[in-house]
């Protein structure tokens, strides 16, 4: 019997519609291919940044490949047709992708904040006329007389010279001085048309010069970037810390510039924040910035306000504490006013305490009211709420107790699992606007440990008290300057407190 089969061809419809369905499955298959390799980069980056415990990647792990392969499942079963799965597995894809991405960038912005790169010191040089002068930048002094001086950064003054050179078109005339408080009394008297003096000295010269600022006007900033040895000797004693088990001591410094936070200055915040994460405690201690002291090698026996440690380096801001307080500080963490504004926003604002009600100037002049108790500030609110000591009872020491209840504020919310979780877009937001030479590995080691173990952390303030006074500084010499004499009775009260951190012990409340 002939077979009725043989040789019977498929229409030509039944035909395209097999090799329709055969691209639809091969591109499904595809799609969930790149799903499913988006998904392993995506995971590896993760890994690579650090943060995240294992156990929660391993999950997170599980989850996309699971899904994946459902995925893939749904291609063979519903043979090629599924429209759905092939747009699911596209759009999971581009997440995938850009999640990666962000980890990339995430990962290198730790870096920039990290220890990982330190080693370089940027100085903001400045060129200074007076505020009636009618020259608006260096190229209008080619004959003017700069008043330099080399008791203090000299290479510094030298390199910006040789820009000032550059740009006046011919070597200006100088004037040699002893100090920047020559200098700047030569430019106001008139003996010298133009200065070049540090930024970081600045605030120096308006505690001596009532309204300077208003006499002058800058006619040029030289960024001047060079080895940062001190911070490699620095690093090296930070990268000692088992940061996740060890009790450490971090100091937070506050600049009082808008400019790079690199930069060499005066430190306004000065607090130490001593951190035993096996008892979940952390003590913050603020410093008065006017502080007589001496200033580990640099001033020797002379002594001078704390505030002006800043100008000779980091370290030596962290040795002077060490001093004061007989303690080791391993760490620092810097920031500038553009840090503060910055890192609070970036956080949605924090909640702060406030002891006292009163009124402040903030950006533009406008006026914030603050309420006693808890205030909602957003960045620029946060910033005038720690500048003001005139408005306050205590004056400077109650702006050391207002700084420390902003910090605070900042780290109860750090602590809370929707900053944990927004901790690397946190990270991204300000790297350009914070420094420590905390390690890459020590940083990751923190926010794992938080993340796997959670808990609540208890955090004192306290504060070192003085007395006013008007002595001479190292810094200034020739002229007396409102300082504040140590109260030890109050240091050695601190003293007991880290040691009670350090043990382990109970804070008192």
């Amino acid at each position: 019997m002939e077979n009725t089969n043989r040789g019977k061809k498929m229409s030509p419809a039944k035909r395209k519609k097999k090799r329709i369905q055969k691209a639809f499955r091969i591109a499904g298959e595809i799609l969930v291919g790149i799903q499913i390799l988006a998904t392993l980069v995506f995971m590896g980056f993760t890994w690579r940044l650090g943060m995240v415990p294992t156990k929660y990647l391993a999950g997170l792990a599980g989850i996309l490949l699971v899904f994946a392969a459902l995925l893939f499942t749904m291609q063979v079963v519903t043979r090629g047709k599924a429209i759905v799965s092939k747009l699911v597995s596209v759009l999971m894809s581009a997440v995938l992708i850009f999640g990666s991405v962000y980890m990339y960038q995430t990962h290198s912005a730790v870096q920039d904040i990290s220890g990982d790169t330190l080693g370089k010191q940027v100085n903001s040089m400045l060129v200074v006329v007076r505020s009636d002068d009618p020259a608006q930048k260096v190229k209008d002094t080619g004959e003017y007389i700069y008043g330099i001086q080399h008791a203090e950064d000299a290479a510094d003054i030298d390199a910006a010279m040789d820009r000032v050179n550059k740009d006046a078109g011919a070597e200006v005339m100088t004037a040699e001085y002893k100090s920047l408080n020559e200098q700047a009394a030569a430019l106001l008297d008139g003996s010298v048309q133009a200065i070049v003096y540090n930024e970081g000295f600045g605030g120096i010269l308006e505690e001596i010069y009532e309204g300077y600022g208003s006499q002058v006007k800058v006619i040029a900033q030289y960024s001047i970037e060079t080895k940062d040895e001190a911070s490699q000797l620095v690093q090296g004693k930070a990268a000692e810390v088992n940061v996740k088990d060890e009790t450490f001591s971090m100091y937070i410094s506050g600049i009082d510039v808008y400019g790079p936070v690199s930069a060499k200055s005066r430190s306004d915040v000065n607090i130490i924040a001593t951190v035993n994460p096996v008892t979940k405690q952390v003590l913050l201690t603020s410093t008065p910035r006017d502080y007589y002291v001496t200033i580990p090698g640099v001033s020797g026996d002379s002594r001078d306000k704390l505030t002006h440690a800043g100008i000779y380096g980091v370290d030596k801001s962290m040795a002077t504490l060490e001093n004061i307080y007989d303690i080791e500080i391993p760490f620092y963490t810097r920031v500038n006013f553009t840090s503060l504004i910055t890192i609070v926003d970036s956080m949605g604002g924090v909640d702060v305490e406030s002891e006292y009600a009163f009124s402040t100037n903030g950006d533009g002049g406008a006026i914030i009211n603050v309420q006693q108790g808890t205030n909602h500030f957003n960045g620029k609110e946060a910033l005038a709420f720690a500048r003001e000591r005139y408005n306050v009872p205590g004056g400077d020491n109650q702006r050391g107790k207002n700084q420390m209840a902003v910090i605070q504020a900042m780290i109860k919310k750090m602590l809370t699992p929707e900053m944990l979780v927004k901790a690397p877009s946190l990270i991204s937001e300000v790297s350009d606007s914070v420094e420590t030479n905390m390690s890459m590995e020590q940083i990751q080691k923190l926010i794992q440990s938080q993340l796997n173990n959670g808990g609540d952390w208890t955090i004192k303030s306290v504060a070192a008290e003085g007395t006013g006074d008007s002595q001479y500084c190292y810094s200034m010499p020739g002229t007396a300057l409102y300082v504040m004499q140590p109260d030890q009775t109050s240091v050695d009260s601190i003293k007991a407190l880290m040691q009670t951190v350090k043990d382990g012990g109970q804070l008192p409340q």
